[in-house]
């Protein structure tokens, strides 16, 4: 993509309404959206989003379709070796996956403890997301058939969603008022709307209930939805085991069954004690860098269920409520960033020691998959930077949101340079000659 056609997608975002993520109010119904593109336009007091995020619908695309026999290649030992550099004094401590996509025909990776198991927190919501996807699918395969359903169910919370301090933005369109608070009992919003607060601001209570609701969907098949009176009794009449399997199958199935490995990424459980109290989802939760690695790249290839979920899971994951950790590097402004976070930590008392967020000394996990996009500076033709990044980190005692942000501006400038034009280099070193003093 050329830097000016590029300009052009930004401008129509800007200034247009008609899909999403932030033009997508028509099409999904998502009243987050709205209220995004409205403060973006200085007519709702909330957050703006950065210009990278601007792109709309048409623009956020799968990348590798026509690359279906694209895998992860060995890792290029000089690659590895200069990413590695950038990691800092505490290398150990971090695991990491990059693969650079900016040429397909190319690719080039780097790995670093690819197959260390932590884990990732909220990064797991994106297997909620893929199970109620692979459940939609499977029901109705025609996309036009599955839209309706995410636009026109609406789930109304439960217990299941209690409890959790994630606040999410509830949006009234016809007032343009917005009230930002945690999930209560009773919250009404479409099945849309549920996944964006599952993977937008990371709700726990909108993850536990799209965990619901994909279940009762695998069991239900065109049966779903039940009347929101028939909720509680889908649970409580089935025995804790069949939950359990039916949990496996609704979350764990779908990993297998779009050719990734369960020992590299799994989801063992509901995000919230109201879930986890009615369904024992039977095992841990964990990832490796490869294992999401390999989820991001099949979601680019269209491989995860189909092409149409694959674009739907990517588009979710384009525009959150702000850019978080590793996606808040100044150096990604201008970039696409399609992006999911996640961190656990744990304090003990230690002489000297204040236990902060994100600062944990006995645990600091701090987990991020991204994908990214931008022109490359002074390409001709539709060149664009391509790449995907996993980084998972254990530094105790230090900021960990801090440290992802400081890792994935610096990966970004690395691989800018790297793929810089030839005569952009020799302009750049002309300019430095002619500077006074040399």
């Amino acid at each position: 993509m050329s830097r000016i056609l590029f300009a052009l997608l930004l401008l129509c975002a800007v200034n247009f309404a008609g899909a999403w993520p932030l033009d997508g109010y028509p099409d999904t119904g998502i009243r987050r959206v709205e209220g995004s593109r409205l403060a973006n336009e200085g007519l709702v007091n909330d957050i703006r989003q950065p210009p990278g995020a601007l792109l709309p619908t048409s623009a956020v695309q799968l990348r590798l379709r026509d690359y279906p026999d694209l895998a992860i290649p060995a890792p290029d030992p000089d690659f590895t070796a200069e990413v590695l550099g950038l990691l800092g004094d505490e290398v150990d401590r971090y695991a990491l996956a990059l693969l650079d996509l900016t040429d397909p025909n190319a690719p080039v990776y780097a790995e670093y403890r690819g197959d260390a198991a932590q884990n990732v927190g909220s990064v797991g919501k994106v297997i909620a997301a893929l199970g109620l996807f692979q459940a939609l699918a499977e029901t109705w395969p025609d996309p036009v058939q599955r839209q309706q359903v995410l636009r026109d169910t609406a789930l109304v919370a439960d217990d299941f969603s209690q409890s959790d301090h994630h606040t999410i933005r509830l949006f009234d369109v016809a007032q343009r008022t917005l009230q930002r608070r945690p999930m209560q009992i009773g919250d009404t919003g479409s099945l849309w709307e549920y996944l964006d607060w599952t993977l937008s601001v990371s709700s726990n209570s909108a993850a536990a209930m799209v965990q619901r609701d994909a279940m009762m969907m695998r069991a239900l098949g065109r049966g779903y939805p039940p009347a929101p009176a028939a909720v509680d009794g889908f649970f409580r009449e089935r025995s804790r085991a069949e939950l359990t399997r039916l949990y496996q199958q609704t979350f764990w199935d779908p990993v297998t069954a779009n050719g990734m490995s369960l020992g590299a990424f799994r989801q063992g459980s509901f995000f919230t004690r109201g879930g986890k109290r009615r369904v024992d989802g039977g095992g841990d939760s964990y990832a490796t860098p490869r294992g999401l690695l390999d989820f991001a790249l099949k979601m680019e290839q269209g491989k995860l269920v189909d092409p149409w979920s694959s674009l739907q899971l990517k588009r979710l994951l384009y525009v959150t409520e702000r850019r978080i950790r590793y996606a808040s590097a100044p150096e990604l402004k201008n970039a696409a960033v399609y992006f999911k976070t996640g961190s656990l930590y744990r304090c003990k008392a230690e002489e000297g020691f204040e236990c902060h967020p994100y600062h944990g000394n006995v645990y600091n996990y701090m987990n991020a998959l991204a994908i990214v996009e931008e022109p490359v500076e002074g390409a001709a033709g539709e060149r664009q930077l391509h790449y995907i990044a996993v980084l998972l980190s254990n530094v105790l005692r230090r900021n960990g949101a801090v440290d992802h942000q400081r890792v994935g501006g610096a990966i970004h400038e690395m691989l800018r340079r790297r793929h810089q034009p030839h005569e952009s280099l020799v302009s750049a070193a002309a300019q430095a000659g002619a500077a006074p003093g040399h």
